[in-house]
């Protein structure tokens, strides 16, 4: 009876986020036509069987999170987890800030940051991804980042996040690096979410975060900080040039980096993740879903596209994914589909 009841207060509990990242959305571009609309995208509709088809896919997925959590991968309580009180407290900052989102969709302006003064970024690191305020080179942003991509998902980020806790962990009892020494890499760490849930599966793991924003390391030391056991390091870094020795990590993680990445940023993430692992050892990368892959929501993916500045998405959901694991050295590679989420697993021979 304890299980039907905490099973039950997961499935409200995502039903209210779901509810409230749909209504925010729906009000906000509702206020956007009204106060601002030459700001509006241009978008497709979607049709009732896309929406059905979308309903079912987070439905599937929800229900795969609840069943690896009762099976042991990671703890419960990682399905409560989130910082309520926190994200109550700035959700009407993400409201003030949408003026300032609108106003540069009418200008056009996707190169509105704060100076840089002493720090070197690729060009491409450069952008308001989303029409984000500051872009991922401020604080504001970092406090707002989780908040947003949890509106964004319908509450759903954290789910997609965990499925690649499965693969990473049968890949490494296989390879008999399950060991408590393990040595996990996130490369794109962002505000160490994706952090939180590997230290609920693998509790004993060194976690090593990086990122490229010095912001978003400070936020995700505030998170990571609150957790019992070891910090993970945080390292300021780019993925593209990883500041490690050849043959050090067991395991490295990516998650919705990808299709932020021109392609040959892309293939050299890859190839540095493939330098780091030692043999054996296992790459999950997690971003989303694909053209080939997902047919079915071709719409949903033309209209994020449009909806938000993602200047590298359109020539992602068209990539191999594959094709550039392979062309690294990677051997085993596996691939699967979560809600809007897709899965690569593969490892270091």
């Amino acid at each position: 009876m304890a299980v039907s009841v905490k099973k039950l207060a997961y499935q409200t509990m995502q039903q209210g986020k779901s509810l409230l990242g749909l209504a925010h959305k729906q009000v906000s571009t509702q206020l956007m036509e009204i106060v601002a609309p030459k700001a509006s995208a241009d978008t497709i509709p979607i049709s009732p069987d896309t929406l059905q088809a979308l309903r079912r896919s987070m439905d599937h997925l929800l229900e795969r999170d609840w069943l690896e959590a009762e099976q042991n991968l990671y703890p419960t309580s990682l399905l409560f987890d989130a910082p309520w009180l926190d994200w109550m407290l700035r959700y009407p900052l993400v409201w003030l800030d949408l003026p300032n989102i609108w106003g540069r969709r009418l200008r056009r302006d996707v190169h509105d940051l704060p100076k840089t003064e002493g720090r070197s970024y690729p060009s491409y690191y450069l952008q308001n991804f989303h029409h984000q305020t500051d872009g991922y080179l401020s604080d504001r942003s970092a406090e707002l980042y989780d908040l947003q991509v949890e509106i964004l998902f319908n509450g759903t980020a954290d789910a997609m996040r965990r499925r690649l806790l499965k693969p990473l962990k049968q890949r490494l009892k296989q390879g008999n690096l399950g060991s408590p020494q393990l040595r996990i890499l996130d490369v794109a760490c962002g505000t160490g979410r994706t952090l939180k849930q590997l230290r609920g599966a693998f509790s004993s793991a060194q976690l090593v975060g990086l990122d490229l924003s010095d912001a978003y390391l400070r936020q995700a030391n505030r998170w990571l900080s609150q957790l019992p056991g070891e910090l993970p390091q945080l390292v300021q870094g780019n993925g593209e040039q990883l500041p490690f020795q050849e043959q050090t990590m067991e395991a490295v993680s990516c998650v919705f980096l990808l299709h932020e990445l021109p392609g040959e940023a892309r293939q050299a993430v890859i190839e540095e993740a493939f330098r780091v692992l030692k043999p054996g050892g296992v790459l999950v990368l997690a971003d989303s879903v694909q053209l080939a892959d997902s047919p079915q929501f071709q719409p949903v993916m033309e209209n994020f596209r449009r909806v938000f500045h993602e200047p590298y998405y359109r020539d992602y959901i068209s990539d191999q994914i594959e094709t550039r694991l392979d062309r690294a050295g990677f051997a085993q590679i596996s691939a699967e589909n979560w809600f809007m989420t897709r899965i690569w697993c593969a490892t270091r021979s």
